[in-house]
């Protein structure tokens, strides 16, 4: 019997969706910006299809240029507009300021498996590199995701667009 192959990993993130995430950080610049990111599976199984992008304020009180904080409030304010729309919370976005788009030893002890991490890397004001990482199950290391602009879509998939 053969080991399984893993799951492809993708995250679709359509170039609004993705223009409003750069822009977020580049305005917040040299801060970090945090934002909530809601969607679905998709059902072919092969990734997450984000339909919604929620910007949220840092609310982090220190170190704002290279750590950020979602209060659980506003969490769950975000997973009951998911649920209106029929939805799930899916992911997270932030910005690195001045540092590329891979996420830290700090990002990894406060990620969650299951969930998608975008990270914006922001030089001088500028969003330069985009890109999506998910926890493993074990919690020991963060594995890429295709950041994928378009997906073809099937009848199960349409769906109008909160």
């Amino acid at each position: 019997m053969s080991d399984p192959q893993p799951t492809a990993r993708r995250l679709v993130l359509m170039p609004r969706h993705r223009l409003a995430v750069e822009t977020h950080a580049a305005a917040t610049y040299p801060e970090e910006c945090c934002g909530v990111l809601i969607g679905r599976a998709l059902t072919d199984g092969s990734g997450t299809l984000v339909e919604r992008v929620l910007p949220v304020d840092n609310e982090r009180q220190d170190s704002r240029n290279n750590r950020y904080m979602i209060h659980p409030e506003t969490v769950l304010a975000a997973e009951k507009e998911a649920r209106r729309l029929g939805l799930d919370v899916v992911g997270y976005y932030h910005s690195h300021p001045d540092h590329p788009a891979r996420p830290s030893e700090f990002d990894r002890e406060h990620a969650w498996p299951g969930l998608s991490y975008v990270i914006v890397s922001v030089m001088d004001g500028t969003a330069e590199d985009t890109r999506s990482w998910r926890l493993e199950d074990d919690r020991s290391s963060f594995g890429e995701e295709e950041l994928t602009p378009m997906i073809p879509v099937t009848a199960a998939d349409r769906r109008a667009d909160p």
